[in-house]
């Protein structure tokens, strides 16, 4: 096998490995529009409603989240992303933004995954007043300043092992917010490179639109408990496979 062939071959399964598309499974969980939580008040962007670290399936709320989020009735925060009925399963792809880039996104400004579904629309034209709630893994390789951005309205909290690196709480307009994986674990004491826990909630909570937007260098993955390749490590299995081949070629 010449040198030329080798090269071709490993460029070529490291671009078709970085071209696939990743997979994110939630859920969607329907709500009636309460006048409280759901078609109540415009609160505008809020920080800090949410605690900064995960410690169930759900974010758990702070006194400033209590001042402006219901926590009784049906709309209850409490069941927001753990409630098991009036809720179904949908699927997000993120696509490689440019061949070999590494950079994966999502762009959808008509999010709306249940229309005429479980509650129906409601007279909206929309179904509104939902929350979409996923729960993945991602790989992360220290020093190596992976990103996650997104963009959208209404609440969005993402956590990364367990740290909110992304809080847009509130009843808003369109707003983004960028995390370097680097910072957020350097300020919790550090990470190894490794795999870790990927926990995003949405909530679309008022009529006006909805908006849901990604771009990430992370390497998502949608099983909690699979392990997650790191950067470089398909290039380094590609180099294997091609130091195989080559001893191979020396002993024949």
């Amino acid at each position: 096998m010449t040198r030329s062939l080798i090269a071709a071959l490993l460029c070529s399964a490291s671009l078709s490995a970085l071209a696939a598309p990743v997979v994110l499974s939630g859920t969607v969980r329907d709500f009636h529009a309460d006048g409280a939580n759901f078609e109540g008040g415009i609160s505008g962007l809020v920080g800090g409603a949410v605690s900064s670290t995960l410690s169930g399936q759900s974010p758990t709320l702070t006194a400033t989240g209590a001042s402006f989020i219901s926590n009784s009735g049906a709309g209850a925060f409490d069941n927001w992303y753990t409630r098991p009925t009036d809720s179904v399963t949908y699927n997000i792809t993120l696509d490689e933004s440019s061949p070999g880039s590494g950079v994966y996104t999502y762009n959808n400004n008509n999010f709306f995954p249940i229309n005429g579904q479980l509650y129906g629309d409601e007279g909206y034209g929309q179904n509104f007043h939902f929350t979409y709630a996923i729960h993945a893994s991602f790989g992360y390789t220290k020093g190596s300043g992976q990103t996650f951005t997104f963009g959208g309205d209404d609440d969005v909290w993402v956590y990364f092992d367990k740290l909110l690196g992304i809080d847009l709480g509130g009843v808003h307009g369109f707003a983004s917010s960028t995390v370097n994986l680097d910072d957020l674990f350097n300020a919790a004491g550090g990470r190894d490179s490794g795999n870790y826990s990927f926990d995003f909630f949405f909530a679309e909570r008022h009529t006006s639109g909805s908006n849901l937007t990604i771009s990430t260098s992370l390497l998502l993955r949608d099983n909690p408990g699979q392990a997650v390749p790191e950067p470089g490590s398909l290039a380094l299995a590609g180099l294997a496979l091609v130091a195989g081949l080559r001893t191979r070629r020396r002993r024949a």
